[in-house]
């Protein structure tokens, strides 16, 4: 049995393609892997705060000196970070926003990627921690952006989650959803065959 973690990060709770995509691709999951755990953390229901001196105060201020907003901080941190350590399947939603991922993504990622934690430096550089895990990156994109410089997401997330030991990462891509109907039903359809084949 295994533990798949989701994380969604559309703004939109209703009409999103990246959200039809996780719901798709959870459903094929779980009827190919019945046993498995399915965990979802929706960052647009539950925010997570963006870094502030909270939470690296959390982090580096001995515990009897902490604050009650610094170990609020870290709890909430703790926690997302237990939910990675803890998957061996890690799902991650990202429709496009202004070419990259959008904010709460991104603040998710700076919870999680912590020194000591899920990566440590070394004297040969830093060092991954979460290695013999698979990922999948399922996004939506009004235009057609994988392969070319505009797409700072796949780059980004490959570098994001090898930097901590996910080096299996597959990406789904729905592109061109905002270029007319025939387009956007193309990309979804390719995006739930990619779906297909993975799941």
């Amino acid at each position: 049995m295994a533990n798949v973690l989701v994380i969604e990060s559309s703004a939109r709770k209703q009409g999103s393609i990246s959200r039809q995509l996780t719901a798709d691709f959870v459903a094929q999951w779980q009827a190919a892997n019945p046993a498995d755990q399915i965990t979802v953390r929706d960052l647009a229901v539950d925010q997570v705060p963006h870094l502030d001196s909270n939470l690296l105060g959390g982090w580096m201020t001995p515990a009897d000196q902490q604050s009650a907003a610094e170990q609020a901080a870290l709890k909430l941190s703790n926690t997302l970070t237990d939910e990675v350590l803890a998957a061996d399947v890690l799902v991650l939603a990202a429709p496009m926003y202004n070419f990259a991922i959008p904010s709460t993504l991104k603040s998710w990622l700076d919870h999680v990627l912590r020194a000591g934690v899920t990566f440590k430096y070394t004297e040969n550089g830093p060092q991954g921690l979460l290695t013999g895990k698979r990922a999948f990156v399922l996004t939506a994109r009004g235009g057609v952006y994988a392969g070319s410089a505009l797409d700072h997401q796949e780059p980004y997330l490959r570098q994001a989650l090898g930097f901590i030991g996910i080096h299996d990462v597959s990406f789904i891509h729905a592109e061109g959803l905002n270029l007319g109907e025939e387009h956007q039903q193309k990309g979804i359809s390719a995006a739930k065959a990619k779906m297909a084949e993975v799941a």
